[in-house]
């Protein structure tokens, strides 16, 4: 039989021991940590994902380390679901474990919506790439949602000088949001791209569905700078956000390189400044 090891009842603790260099750091911790979760949105569902997160804390001049085990002891014991209104929670938690003034979480995760085909109905899961990115600086709480939608865009241009098609081209538009209001959800914030986009993608399409998904496009052309502009403007009547920034970058099917545009703005705001 093996015997246990015995260790000192008490043993030294290096990273809390002083730090004579008088240096303080920003952030410390730790990053790409993978961690199994329920991630809760719009209709209340608890959705099972995988999530990597980077966490982080300041430290003071006068300490020489962070105990990095505390960051995987909190996912470990207390992140079992997630959600945006809670995750203010989970900052103020490990700035309180880690004894630290400023603490940064960044969580990026798949989100998985089940969409129904326009015409025969069927259903099938989309994924989009989702990320939180939460900070907590002098006991204040502030939240970054960002998210990527693929759709498609038909390129107007080509529809006016073609005597028939056009070509297009699937788009990811991402949407940061800065909250006011943590009862935004995520679905929210897709739901406006793809009401602006030539057309939103499905997972699974049946004929019927392929020629309605294809004609929405056709009828709807947009350019690169009319989708930012579209989602800005939709963006722009969401008083739960405080700031935005809307990108697309278009994966051309007649060149090889994307086109790229960009706009920054608030809701009541003009957008673009």
């Amino acid at each position: 039989m093996n015997s246990i090891p015995q260790f000192p009842s008490l043993m030294a603790d290096v990273q809390g021991s002083a730090d004579h260099r008088r240096i303080g750091i920003d952030e410390v911790g730790i990053r790409a940590l993978r961690h199994p979760l329920l991630f809760r949105d719009r209709d209340g569902t608890a959705q099972p994902t995988v999530a990597t997160f980077d966490m982080f804390v300041s430290l003071p001049p006068d300490k020489k380390g962070a105990h990095m085990s505390r960051f995987v002891a909190i996912l470990n014991e207390r992140v079992h679901e997630l959600s945006i209104a809670g995750f203010g929670d989970l900052l103020r938690h490990t700035a309180e474990r880690l004894e630290a003034v400023n603490a940064f979480i960044r969580v990026r995760l798949p989100f998985f919506v089940n969409k129904h085909a326009p015409v025969s109905g069927v259903a099938s899961l989309l994924d989009y790439d989702l990320a939180l990115d939460g900070r907590i600086e002098d006991g204040r709480v502030s939240l970054m949602v960002e998210v990527v939608v693929p759709v498609t865009s038909l390129c107007p241009c080509s529809k006016e000088i073609s005597e028939y098609g056009a070509h297009n081209q699937r788009s990811h538009v991402t949407v940061r949001a800065w909250l006011a209001d943590t009862s935004l959800c995520v679905r929210d914030l897709i739901d406006r791209v793809e009401s602006e986009a030539s057309s939103e993608l499905f997972g699974l399409l049946k004929r019927p569905d392929e020629k309605v998904v294809t004609e929405r496009a056709y009828d709807n052309p947009k350019f690169v700078e009319d989708m930012v502009r579209d989602v800005a403007r939709s963006l722009c009547g969401e008083t739960r956000i405080q700031r935005f920034e809307v990108a697309s970058e278009n994966f051309e099917s007649i060149h090889n390189h994307s086109a790229y545009a960009l706009v920054r703005g608030a809701p009541g705001g003009e957008s673009g400044d």
